[in-house]
């Protein structure tokens, strides 16, 4: 398999989503191997991240590689002035891949088309979040043993969260009901509405948030309202606890139904619903671990073949 980037998951067809989710498995079989011992991982992280930069780097250590990098743009050259382009270029001097996460829409495109190695999209403002997506879409997966025909519930910050934004366009391929519960502010962009519209994908929208309204739930997808995308604090102070989900109104939902969060949570899941046996944020978090190790296999030209005749694998 030739190398790729993974800037956008609108560009992966259906059958490339199902293969990737089989090398995801692979690597939750077996996450300790040196099948990229040589290689160089550089992590470019313009904006601040814990989960996306600690699993990236330690899906690299865990395979093998090296990990070269900046966690804060101010510790690098960028803080005297060196452009993306050419930050960019130095970096794919000294690393095989790059991860990046970039405040401006686009960033990740635009080092995709400068860079001689691939790039791979670790969030680039409010736009997209295709890595995230990819372990969202192992999780849901993993949990209700498909991804055809789910009630997808999205909730609270729709309008900035790049994490639904990429979730509606990779279950396109998938026949989902997308329920947004959003308040006006933070509501579904148009953009994304059309999308659905476009590509025949079936959606209702919501502001209220209660037991009844999820009670048809497969999946609820938690979001955070986040401060930092806000230039009217006013308006984030109006919105950050419209909704909050508890434990009793868990009472009826389906026996099947899992709770999603891209994390980190502020208040929007209360602590009572951690016990909860639909809980899964956590073990969705660590998903991150196995498809951010696919993920660099995938760019890098290793198939699914090489990965099952691996023999490096670290008991």
């Amino acid at each position: 398999m030739e190398k790729h980037n993974f800037v956008t998951i609108a560009d992966l067809s259906k059958e490339r989503i199902l293969y990737l989710i089989s090398l995801i498995q692979e690597f939750e079989k077996h996450p300790n191997r040196e099948i990229l011992k040589g290689k160089v991982v550089a992590t470019l992280f313009y904006e601040p991240s814990t989960r996306t930069r600690l699993s990236f780097e330690t899906a690299a250590n865990r395979l093998g590689a090296r990990v070269i990098g900046f966690s804060d743009a101010k510790a690098s050259s960028v803080s005297k002035g060196e452009t993306l382009k050419d930050t960019i270029l130095m970096v794919s001097n000294y690393a095989d891949v790059i991860a990046m996460r970039h405040f401006i829409e686009g960033a990740a495109q635009y080092a995709s088309e400068v860079a001689p190695i691939p790039i791979i999209n670790a969030g680039d403002g409010s736009h997209e979040h295709p890595s995230q997506c990819l372990l969202d879409l192992y999780s849901i997966y993993k949990t209700q043993g498909t991804l055809e025909n789910l009630n997808i519930y999205l909730v609270g910050d729709l309008k900035y969260g790049r994490t639904v934004h990429s979730l509606i366009t990779a279950m396109r391929h998938f026949n989902p009901t997308f329920h947004f519960i959003a308040p006006k502010e933070l509501a579904m962009p148009n953009e994304y509405k059309l999308y659905c519209k476009e590509h025949d994908i079936k959606y209702q929208e919501h502001t209220a948030f209660n037991d009844k309204v999820i009670a048809d739930a497969d999946i609820i997808y938690m979001t955070r309202v986040q401060k930092e995308r806000f230039s009217d604090l006013m308006e984030y102070e109006r919105v950050k606890n419209v909704y909050i989900l508890h434990n009793d109104m868990l009472g009826n939902v389906k026996p099947n139904m899992r709770i999603l969060h891209p994390l980190p949570r502020v208040n929007e899941i209360a602590y009572d619903v951690d016990d909860n046996p639909h809980a899964y944020y956590i073990q969705q978090a660590q998903n991150g671990l196995y498809a951010r190790e696919a993920l660099f296999c995938y760019v890098l030209g290793i198939t699914i073949d090489d990965v099952k005749a691996d023999k490096t694998i670290i008991k």
